[in-house]
């Protein structure tokens, strides 16, 4: 039988409430961002129930979750956010009242040779998930309380030039890619479903991720995987490219905050505050590992190695996250330099993960 939420079909005015979330779907949660939240769930809050669904691509392990490995308030699916029947069931089997939507096609080059999948996964399965909410929520006036909330990205905006202010929440979208496209794509069709629909929605656009479980395929994880291995660290063209970079639990305590607090029909951007040139990150890391775990001979900078860039490649990505600080009181924990230390950390201590992950790395990955 289907559930229903206190909604208003139609409503279109920004509200807020708090939310309590109690049974929550968290999609592509055996991914890098997404497993690193569900821990997060289910470490800082005993009431809550998870179920995780994943396709189990290449980006996607379950021992991202092994942590995890009976305990008994989280669930993991294997299904994919295309399947109309399973999502749905998933609703209503788990009574979930919160959905935390991280499944996506990410990967620019990837997207480049071939846009299908990010068509297929980014923006049908969005529109998948959003109308098993909709026909589970929205069917009849209730008390339940519920929210769907969506992860984006910092590149549905296009690129910035050097001198240009950080993206705000009203910054017009002009992706370039076909990934960033089909985020865009998906980002409309949530807020298109709060305001024909009422449903309770949120959204959540970030910079730069990185931190534990990263897969290997980006830019961060290439350079660590590449300088172990003694091979060259590709960096497209000069590497004069910037992005602001998000250590992975702040984004995950961030989003936390949108999901209980934040209000309905909103966007909120979530970014570090840590602008980094694509050559000076790759070079710290190179310093680091001369401490940490020095070359046979030489220095691991010297393995340093210009590539041909990326077609379209975006010079620079920032965020102005001054909104959800001033609004829910959030600020990233970590600075750049304390969060890429514990980053480098982890990878040295779980070598195995870089090494089941290269294994479905697709060429060179030098910048996000």
């Amino acid at each position: 039988m289907a559930r229903s939420v206190a909604v208003d079909a139609g409503a279109s005015a920004v509200t807020g409430s708090i939310h309590s979330p109690r049974s929550v779907l968290v999609t592509g949660g055996a991914g890098f961002i997404g497993a690193n939240f569900v821990a997060h769930l289910i470490a800082t809050d005993p009431a809550v129930r998870v179920t995780t669904l994943d396709a189990l691509t290449y980006a996607g392990s379950l021992d991202n979750l092994s942590s995890l490995d009976g305990n008994p308030r989280h669930r993991f699916v294997t299904g994919d956010i295309t399947d109309a029947a399973l999502v749905r069931a998933l609703l209503d089997e788990d009574a979930i009242d919160t959905v935390v939507h991280f499944a996506a096609e990410s990967h620019v080059d990837r997207s480049i040779t071939g846009p299908a999948a990010f068509i297929n996964t980014n923006i049908v399965g969005t529109f998948t998930l959003l109308e098993a909410a909709r026909s589970a929520w929205c069917s009849a006036p209730s008390t339940r309380d519920a929210r769907f909330h969506h992860v984006s990205t910092d590149e549905v905006f296009g690129s910035l030039d050097a001198a240009d202010h950080p993206f705000v929440e009203t910054t017009p979208y002009s992706p370039n890619s076909p990934y960033s496209a089909s985020k865009a794509g998906s980002d409309h069709l949530v807020r298109a479903y709060h305001h024909t629909y009422g449903l309770p929605v949120t959204v959540s656009n970030c910079s730069n991720n990185y931190g534990p479980y990263q897969h290997a395929e980006k830019f961060i994880p290439t350079v660590i995987r590449s300088a172990l291995g003694d091979q060259p660290i590709p960096i497209y063209g000069a590497g004069l490219n910037v992005r602001d970079w998000l250590y992975v639990a702040d984004h995950c305590t961030a989003i936390d905050a949108v999901l209980r607090r934040g209000r309905t029909g909103h966007t909120y951007l979530i970014g570090g505050r840590s602008e980094r040139r694509n050559i000076d990150i790759a070079r710290q890391i190179c310093a680091m590992l001369d401490e940490l775990r020095p070359r046979a001979s030489g220095v691991y900078s010297d393995l340093l190695t210009s590539v041909t860039d990326r077609l379209g490649h975006d010079f620079r990505y920032a965020i102005d996250s001054g909104l959800i600080e001033s609004e829910l009181g959030w600020k990233p924990a970590e600075s750049f330099d304390t969060g890429i230390r514990k980053t480098v950390k982890w990878y040295l201590a779980n070598p195995g993960h870089l090494e089941r992950a290269t294994k479905s790395a697709v060429g060179i990955a030098v910048s996000d």
